[in-house]
């Protein structure tokens, strides 16, 4: 198959380069890392086994054209970029399939692409970008695959044995809306979690951040856990996630929060996504990760008051490093 990447930092790199292992034509779209990339490849530390592929490199989609399938691999901050890099790959036939954080990506892609043409797919995956063409895998890698507003099709069964076959684990649920907000229960704590950290846990509970408020440093998972205050506080916002899911007709079962505590106790020190972002100085996924979460849990009349002092933290931060 001919397959695009767009956004190739640590996931779209990682399962781009999955896909470009296993034989497939894959064209990343780079910007800052086109030379190094171009020149070097792409190599994978991984537990698994380390890897390295030469994929296709371009500057602009034009330069790839319509494509088989289309990975989104962009941070949400990104979404405004979709008219401009999209439309070149995607001929009638193409699947899109978003990889992004948090609720809301299917929707905007719906304003260029017909629905039936995209797909969204969950990564449970620790992974970080060390430097341009370096990932650093560290544990898990499954793909939850859905296609958006409706049951699964042919294809998208197509598409998970495409990753299967590539060595990426992958399953196909028949309802994308309950995979997202399952993922949410784990990136709501944590990633937000440790950016607030930095402002101290008697703030985040408030909600509030002062002007002279000193910053801390960030924490990582295994430091959240850690400390008895912050794992209650990791699985109140859990309860409240699901809480808002159920309200929602999503029926995730309440144990799930146990579940990801206990996964997330094997990752050791793990920097999520948003403390990574903003450790570099980069805008937080603050409205696909936290926001619209909240603005949902809000509508279905859910009281959720640890994720709104949470988002409360993270909106005043966010200024701080965009």
């Amino acid at each position: 198959m001919k397959i695009g990447v767009v956004g190739c930092g640590a996931l779209g790199s990682y399962y781009g380069a999955q896909f470009c292992r296993a034989g497939h034509e894959v064209h990343f779209l780079l910007r800052s890392d086109y030379d190094a990339v171009r020149r070097h490849g792409v190599h994978v530390r991984s537990a698994d086994g380390d890897f390295h592929v030469q994929p296709k490199c371009a500057r602009a989609p034009e330069e790839i054209g319509p494509c088989d399938l289309v990975l989104i691999g962009l941070k949400t901050t990104a979404n405004n970029q979709f008219a401009k890099l999209l439309p070149p790959l995607v001929g009638s036939q193409t699947a899109v399939l978003t990889l992004q954080n948090g609720l809301g990506n299917e929707e905007r892609l719906t304003e260029l692409f017909s629905a039936e043409q995209i797909l969204g797919g969950l990564c449970f995956v620790c992974l970080n970008r060390l430097e341009p063409g370096l990932i650093h895998h560290l544990a898990h890698g499954k793909i939850i695959l859905g296609e958006f507003r409706r049951l699964p099709e042919p294809r998208t069964h197509d598409i998970a044995t495409l990753f299967r076959y590539a060595g990426i684990p992958c399953t196909v649920t028949d309802n994308l809306a309950r995979a997202h907000w399952e993922k949410l229960v784990w990136n709501i704590p944590f990633n937000g979690l440790g950016v607030a950290a930095a402002a101290g846990y008697e703030n985040v509970l408030r909600g509030e951040l002062s002007a002279d408020t000193k910053l801390g440093p960030c924490w990582t998972t295994d430091r959240l856990l850690a400390d008895v205050r912050w794992e209650r506080l990791v699985r109140e916002l859990m309860l409240e996630v699901i809480a808002a899911a159920n309200a929602l007709d999503l029926k995730i079962d309440p144990a799930l929060a146990e579940n990801q505590i206990e996964r997330t106790r094997v990752m050791d020190a793990y920097r999520a996504s948003t403390l990574v972002d903003f450790e570099r100085g980069l805008p937080l996924e603050l409205e696909s990760l936290f926001l619209e979460p909240l603005r949902q849990a809000q509508f279905a009349g859910v009281a959720v008051p640890r994720l709104v002092a949470q988002c409360g933290v993270l909106s005043r931060l966010n200024p701080i490093v965009s």
